[in-house]
């Protein structure tokens, strides 16, 4: 008897792909996960894994991320970018598939800016999903889905460790990347959206302390939420820190084990 195992990914913008990193680490050791949570780009990486991707398509995507394939900019009503493009790619590298589709049960967060609200996405087509929980306010226009106005669902559950708890998980991993980086200077609307977020993200952490069995925290505080640039040092630092807590892990497993005897 084995336990199941449930994953939170967090949100934190281009320091997400360290998810990526955290995945490998768990697949190499055999670590099959059960239930998948994502906010923001955890959502998207839980997206991607849950209809079979897995590190090598994962690290292809991302060493072909740019910014010309996700940014179409508009004259800003609600965001500086319309999203057709990032939906349009989230749809390609999802096949279109929905959650009844998925290959591991999967739950997405996004928050409505008119109720104040988390929303868990867990039924219809992903990218619709992704694309809601990816909508960092003031940069990429709101999602209007069923009369909800739906934003990056970190800016109210960063990692939705809540949520795979309730899908049925025996042991939950949730995976934090909000860690806040001091600017030098501040130098564009974008810089200061996504500075504002990385502030309102760390204030978030200290003060919430997650109830997951096991806490990774890739250190990647040294990176800013765009440092799309940096995807290879941040997949190693989440290989590196998923590494560094498999003791943990298989402890918790294990423990899980004897408990259930």
């Amino acid at each position: 008897m084995k336990p199941t195992i449930g994953i939170a990914l967090g949100s934190g913008g281009a320091k997400g792909f360290a998810h990526a990193g955290v995945l490998r680490v768990l697949e190499a050791e055999g670590i099959a996960i059960d239930y998948l949570a994502g906010s923001s780009i955890g959502a998207l990486v839980c997206a991607l894994y849950s209809v079979g991707h897995r590190y090598d398509s994962m690290y292809k995507m991302a060493m072909t991320f740019k910014r010309e394939h996700y940014l179409d900019f508009i004259f800003p009503r609600m965001g500086f970018v319309s999203g057709k493009k990032v939906t349009s790619l989230i749809k390609a590298i999802t096949h279109n598939k929905t959650f009844k589709d998925c290959q591991t049960p999967l739950k997405i967060v996004a928050t409505d800016l008119l109720a104040g609200e988390r929303v868990v996405f867990d039924e219809g087509y992903l990218y619709e999903a992704v694309r809601a929980s990816i909508s960092i306010p003031g940069i990429f226009t709101p999602v209007k889905k069923n009369g909800r106005l739906l934003v990056d669902g970190g800016v109210i559950d960063r990692v939705p460790v809540t949520v795979v708890k309730d899908m049925g998980a025996d042991i939950v991993i949730g995976v934090d990347v909000a860690r806040f980086k001091r600017q030098p200077e501040i130098s564009s609307i974008y810089d200061v959206i996504m500075q504002s977020i990385d502030i309102m993200q760390e204030e978030m952490v200290k003060s919430q302390e997650l109830n997951a069995d096991v806490v990774i925290r890739p250190n990647v505080g040294q990176f800013h939420s765009k440092a799309f640039t940096s995807i290879d040092e941040i997949i190693k630092i989440g290989e590196d820190t998923a590494r560094e807590q498999l003791p943990e892990i298989l402890n918790a497993i294990k423990n899980w084990k004897e408990q259930s005897i």
